[in-house]
């Protein structure tokens, strides 16, 4: 059996957790977590752009923009009578 077979409990997560802040220290650790961070939002921008970018390669449009799907909208409000205004609404427009 290898020593990593076995599932990390608490405990030794803390005692790892405690080594790697005695041999790097407290502020290194937190500019590398910062940078990580920067580094992923830079990527999932970048790779959002792509996304974008290919679908505009493509004519394919995004969703909620779908012409079809507004015409018919369309449609629909034109095809439907319009509702009479109530009292109540009348007396407020006086």
């Amino acid at each position: 059996m290898t020593p990593l077979a076995f599932p990390l409990g608490p405990t030794e997560l803390i005692i790892i957790l405690v080594i790697v802040v005695l041999l790097f220290g407290g502020s290194r650790l937190a500019g590398l977590g910062k940078s990580t961070g920067r580094a992923l939002k830079e990527f999932k921008e970048e790779t959002s752009g792509l996304r974008g970018k290919s679908d505009e390669e493509k004519g394919e449009e995004k969703p909620g923009t779908d012409a079809r799907a507004a015409a018919e909208l369309e449609a629909d409000r034109a095809q439907k009578p319009m509702a009479e205004p109530t009292n109540s609404e009348l007396r407020k427009d006086a």
